[in-house]
């Protein structure tokens, strides 16, 4: 190779290193060998004194049915009712304004709409009404989306008013989600089509009541009205990038053209292939479907992809960016295409996030083991495999095995904060020093 080398296996050699640093290295066997070391175990003679084996000793936290075995239902009960302390005694100290279902309250109140879902105790239900109340009384304004803006109080706040059977307050919050419609939908908008900050975030929210609430909550116009909002931006932009025989529709985000599910294109064809979005079936195969190839062709060998189009660096293995929020597009893609290339392309997510997945760098969904974790659950209940139900029960251990505030995890991330700082300061050198300084001088 002599002493050149190319950029594609320079990065490769330094996304291996760094994917080091980025995440632990799994420590389970994955489910073939977990499942034969219990096959083992239950052939013993049938003359041994002590008992069968469970599961549960050999590290599988289900029975041959699926069924999760006592156990480990008593140990995620027990961890659930710990964590709800821990976390209400930091909401103490949280911030007050934001009111979020990504980082605020909003996600509080989902927190307790799903507990309720879960265990039907209407004391969830009346904790998750509380957290509603405090953010109506919140809402900026500033944004629109589900995750990000006040499109996601008000379309909580309207699901568990219904729930409560409060139907007035529940119309109410509709009502004002949909004034928040001519925002999006207008042509001199500046608004983005990704789906933390943008349209698709949008739509998210009302595709949200129609299955909360149940089917015409919000019409069927207002739906497409939106939908056709992001298809004739996503079309603009692939005929502005001369794109638009390999990839019809084509979104960007700050100027790049992102790929993952927060800010790039697999967050907006997951939305838009959605039942509930009523897209037509011409539009899906003739638009969606060699949009949603062109993403998939851009994957690397691993089977991981990109935060960008423009990206070489096979590096981030979040929901966010990588194969953890790509894989929910592929899994869609196959509910609506039925192409088993759909769903090999999510396996082989599976098995990136399975080997590199156990991020150091938090417990969320956007860019943690939640979120990674996530991926495996929605793979078991569309193949019924239990190696993805394994997966899925596996990772979530992890977030409380290893500690985020270890000396390790400490050392390093000051050695990032340092690093950033050091790049905000080579930053400002380099740029000019407005006029004013001088004329600002203490006298």
């Amino acid at each position: 190779m002599g002493e050149t080398m190319s950029k594609r296996l320079k990065l490769h050699l330094g996304g291996e290193a760094e994917m080091e640093e980025r995440a632990f290295t799994n420590p389970f066997p994955d489910y073939e060998a977990a499942a034969s070391m219990a096959a083992a175990g239950a052939a013993e003679e049938p003359g041994c004194d002590r008992p069968p084996p469970t599961p549960d000793e050999f590290g599988l936290p289900f029975h041959n049915d699926g069924k999760i075995i006592p156990n480990f239902t008593r140990r995620i009960q027990t961890k659930i009712k710990d964590l709800l302390q821990q976390m209400e005694e930091g909401l103490k100290t949280a911030d007050p304004h934001d009111c979020s279902a990504y980082t605020g309250w909003t996600g509080i109140a989902l927190l307790y709409l799903q507990l309720y879902r879960v265990t039907c105790d209407q004391t969830y239900l009346l904790r998750s009404l509380d957290y509603v109340k405090r953010t109506l009384r919140n809402l900026n304004g500033r944004r629109v989306t589900f995750l990000c803006g006040d499109a996601g109080p008000l379309a909580v706040g309207a699901v568990v008013y219904h729930k409560l059977k409060s139907d007035c307050e529940s119309q109410e919050c509709i009502t004002k989600l949909l004034q928040l419609q001519r925002t999006v939908v207008c042509r001199d908008s500046d608004l983005p089509d990704e789906l933390l900050y943008g349209r698709a975030g949008y739509l998210y929210a009302l595709l949200y009541l129609n299955t909360e609430i149940g089917p015409g909550t919000v019409c069927e116009a207002a739906i497409q009205e939106v939908v056709s909002a992001i298809l004739e931006s996503g079309k603009a932009l692939s005929r502005e990038e001369r794109k638009a025989e390999r990839c019809p529709l084509l979104y960007q985000w700050h100027r790049k053209q992102y790929v993952g599910a927060a800010h790039g294109m697999a967050g907006i064809f997951y939305v838009l292939m959605q039942p509930a979005a009523k897209v037509d079936q011409e539009t899906l195969t003739e638009m969606v479907k060699p949009s949603v190839d062109y993403v998939r062709h851009r994957r690397f060998r691993s089977g991981n992809y990109p935060s960008s189009l423009s990206n070489e660096t096979d590096r981030l293995v979040h929901w966010c960016h990588g194969a953890p929020g790509v894989i929910h597009m592929l899994m869609q893609a196959y509910k609506v295409f039925k192409e088993e290339k759909y769903l090999k392309d999510a396996m082989d997510c599976s098995d990136v996030i399975w080997q590199r997945g156990l991020l150091r760098k938090g417990y969320g969904v956007c860019h943690g083991t939640a979120g990674n974790g996530y991926s495996f659950l929605s793979l078991y209940h569309l193949t019924q495999d239990k190696k993805y139900l394994y997966r899925a029960c596996k990772a979530w251990p992890v977030q409380f095995t290893f500690s985020p505030t270890s000396s390790y995890q400490r050392h390093h991330g000051f050695q990032r904060l340092n690093l950033a700082l050091r790049r905000w300061i080579k930053r400002c050198k380099k740029t000019e020093r407005p006029n004013w300084t001088k004329s600002h001088q203490i006298a």
